[in-house]
């Protein structure tokens, strides 16, 4: 008796649940058939790893007697899997219900086949990105560790990816890869991002690098940093606008620092220090820090406090 006691209490809880779901609310949608698998699409990040970087993330399981019909082999089957997900994608957002299914998949084929064209200016990028991590980084014992286990470059290289896709106008997909890359570093890239060549990301945990920023060449960046809007309290009003700074060539953002809004430019050559917050424009050639740090100390008995004297070197410590 108890049994089917139980049996009806989790019946009826079905039901309540089930009853819910009656369309009116955004998240009702049942069908799991008609939409981008998100743990298709970090599968599918992986698989393009092997179109990026063919020597440090092949298929083992393939052997490699001929190289480049090996090659053509992951192409053909990225090319494969990314068509089927941007197929799916085009029915999201603005596109929602704009194209039939015939003209979703001619569309996407398109997309993959342009985006794919793409792919020897994207790798020529991360190529620049890698040589910056290893120029800037003292502790890299060679360009294998930073392509192996640096959280920073795997964040740029989805990043890279994903921009592709987000310019060629494909919904959730781009998103969904940084989002992937998120989870794995602590970096936030958005894909609508500009980010020019030689851009160096050391440790990383913490950075956020909003959807409208536009970042020159050769520009460094320590963990914790944030690249923001000022407010996004007009919401959906803001979108397309421009709501993140502008960080100009050549510029180093140490650890803590916050940059804040659309009209923020950073002029080439500056250095920002750490724990800095700005939210007006820097002139190229300047260093900017925080002064007048003070340090408070305390026991049971005693307290007391002195100033932080802070060397020139003081501005590249991290």
């Amino acid at each position: 008796m108890e049994n089917i006691s139980k049996e009806k209490e989790i019946d009826d809880i079905v039901q309540k649940i089930y009853s819910s779901l009656d369309g009116t609310k955004n998240i009702d949608a049942l069908s799991i058939y008609n939409k981008p698998d998100k743990t298709e699409v970090r599968e599918l990040v992986n698989k393009l790893y092997r179109v990026i970087y063919p020597g440090y993330y092949r298929d083992r399981s393939v052997k490699i007697y001929n190289p480049k019909n090996t090659f053509a082999v992951t192409v053909e089957d990225v090319f494969y899997h990314l068509n089927k997900q941007v197929t799916l994608a085009l029915d999201f957002g603005t596109k929602k219900g704009s194209m039939t299914a015939q003209e979703r998949e001619k569309e996407s084929y398109r997309v993959c086949k342009e985006f794919f064209g793409r792919i020897p200016a994207v790798r020529e990028h991360i190529e620049t990105d890698l040589l910056a991590t290893y120029d800037g980084d003292p502790a890299a014992g060679c360009f294998e560790e930073i392509i192996l286990a640096y959280p920073g470059l795997f964040a740029i290289t989805v990043y890279r990816i994903a921009h592709e896709l987000y310019k060629l106008q494909v919904p959730v997909l781009p998103r969904l890869m940084t989002e992937y890359a998120h989870s794995e570093t602590g970096i936030d890239i958005h894909p609508g991002a500009e980010i020019g060549k030689f851009f160096f990301i050391d440790h990383g945990t913490g950075i956020v690098i909003g959807e409208t920023t536009e970042i020159g060449r050769n520009v460094k960046i320590y963990q914790g940093v944030t690249l923001g809007a000022l407010s996004t309290r007009g919401g959906q009003k803001l979108s397309g606008k421009k709501r993140h700074p502008t960080i100009c060539d050549n510029v180093t953002i140490y650890a803590g620092a916050s940059i804040l809004g659309g009209d923020t430019i950073i002029g080439e050559n500056t250095v920002i220090g750490g724990n800095t917050f700005i939210t007006r424009s820097i002139d190229a050639n300047t260093v900017v820090s925080m002064k007048n740090l003070e340090m408070e100390y305390r026991d049971n008995r005693n307290r007391h406090t002195e100033e932080v004297v802070q060397s020139e070197e003081w501005y590249y410590v991290i």
